[in-house]
């Protein structure tokens, strides 16, 4: 019974997250028109380009007409994969048409996402050895990256799977732990072996975990190797956005534009054309993904379009202040003060009593190892808040929560997040069991703040 309850949930889940939202959450949302957005940077034969995929088929998705292009040019293209993607676990049951929670399952589901990847990316044109897979937990690596170092404790273990450790022989990262030192190692080889001066990762505002995930990870690895690679142009796709693309299944006359709730945010948007018939290999590709098309054909066509979207997010800089003044943090928005981070969350007067958030604070700093640094989550309740540094519950002095009647006042001294010298950030407001509308769509996605040393 428990089973069958499990799989009910998990097939609910997997219905929220790719149903179109005609279906799920009524009136869909449109999108800003293609023709505003700037074209990408042309690609060079010199070209050394790394596309980061979270799971076998959103290099396709995001990046398939990036790839030929490149490779047409006679640049070089290298395809890295941080998991086998083997917890989609509706998708085992269609594609294999039939019930099982057996391990050794879902690792063969894993191994069949890695073939298909690689019939997929034979099509667009590359080899087996342009391909590196690592095999990390599907579902699992936000999990790694916020909780599971080794200093605290006991590897992560897949909730499917229930292993903690990358169970596929063919992978470059066979028999490694899953804990964030392993990811962070072999990302870090792989730039330091193939040396990209262009990335394509996801985006960090996705809705997806490992999709996030993957782009935090990579920020914290170019840091690392500042001044040992040559510092490359970082470019971002996005996959998983409620309510987009929109209409879904294939429209290949149609354009790809960007989701109309980032209209408002400091998003910048690329796109690239592609040609027909870089368009037909596309679509092809999509299909050699028989296990996910056969249960989401309908969403993952919605990408096969006259062009791919691209974006970047210029980190936001904070000088250190003495006093807090109005301008610097005004509708939404971050300070430092006395070695203090503060937010600033304006809200209407008549939230206080429902008004909740969940914020992720992420501190580098060159000084220090970053699985030594604090993975800090914060809950509000109206004004009352626990602070988390992985799953640790700690009671750090100085820091104040302060609710007025519009807005909420966050502060947090610097040597809570381990005196960083940037801060990967991400807040999340609530009223309710709904994340607020009225910010910008942005916010929950993370961002870098690069902190400035005092004068």
């Amino acid at each position: 019974m428990r089973k069958k309850i499990f799989l009910f949930f998990l097939f609910f889940v997997n219905f929220l997250v790719f149903a179109p939202k005609s279906l799920v959450w009524g009136e869909a949302l449109s999108s800003s028109p293609v023709e505003a957005v700037k074209s990408i940077d042309s690609i060079q034969k010199n070209d050394r380009i790394l596309i980061l995929a979270p799971h076998p088929d959103d290099e396709t998705i995001g990046c398939a007409g990036i790839i030929q292009e490149a490779l047409r040019i006679g640049a070089k293209v290298q395809v890295c994969y941080l998991t086998n993607g083997d917890h989609n676990e509706v998708s085992f049951i269609i594609y294999e048409k039939r019930l099982t929670f057996r391990r050794s399952e879902f690792i063969h589901m894993g191994e069949v996402r890695r073939e298909e990847a690689v019939k997929a990316m034979k099509l667009l044109g590359l080899d087996k050895k342009d391909l590196v897979f690592l095999g990390y937990p599907d579902f699992g690596t936000f999990a790694i990256f916020s909780r599971f170092w080794q200093q605290s404790g006991k590897p992560y273990k897949s909730l499917l799977t229930r292993i903690s450790s990358v169970p596929y022989k063919k992978n470059m990262s066979f028999g490694a732990s899953y804990v964030g030192e392993s990811i962070l190692s072999d990302l870090k080889n792989v730039l330091l072996n193939y040396r990209p001066n262009k990335i394509f990762v996801t985006s960090s505002f996705d809705v997806n975990g490992d999709h996030k995930s993957l782009y935090l990870f990579l920020q914290v690895a170019l840091s690392d190797l500042k001044g040992n690679i040559p510092e490359p142009r970082v470019y971002l796709y996005l996959v998983h956005c409620v309510g987009w693309p929109l209409p879904r299944h294939y429209h290949p006359k149609l354009s790809l534009s960007p989701p109309e709730k980032f209209l408002n945010s400091q998003i910048n948007w690329m796109k690239f054309e592609l040609t027909p018939e870089q368009l037909e290999k596309k679509h092809q590709a999509i299909l050699c993904y028989k296990s996910q098309t056969r249960i989401s054909a309908f969403y993952l066509l919605a990408f096969a379009r006259k062009n791919e979207l691209f974006s970047d997010y210029a980190p936001i800089k904070l000088n250190r202040q003495v006093s807090l003044k109005d301008q610097a943090v005004s509708f939404f928005g971050y300070a430092v003060v006395d070695d203090c981070f503060l937010i600033r969350i304006k809200k209407s007067e008549e939230l206080n009593k429902s008004f909740r958030m969940q914020a992720y604070l992420f501190g580098y700093s060159y000084k220090k190892p970053f699985a030594q640094m604090p993975k800090i989550r914060i809950v509000t309740k109206y004004n009352r808040f626990r602070i988390f540094d992985k799953k640790t519950l700690i009671k750090p002095e100085g820091v104040s929560l302060e609710l007025t009647p519009d807005a909420l006042f966050l502060k947090l001294p610097l040597k809570v997040l381990g005196g960083p010298d940037f801060i990967l950030a991400s807040i999340k407001p609530y009223t309710g069991m709904t994340q607020q509308e009225f910010l910008p769509a942005d916010v929950a996605g993370f961002r870098k703040i690069e902190i400035r040393k005092a004068n």
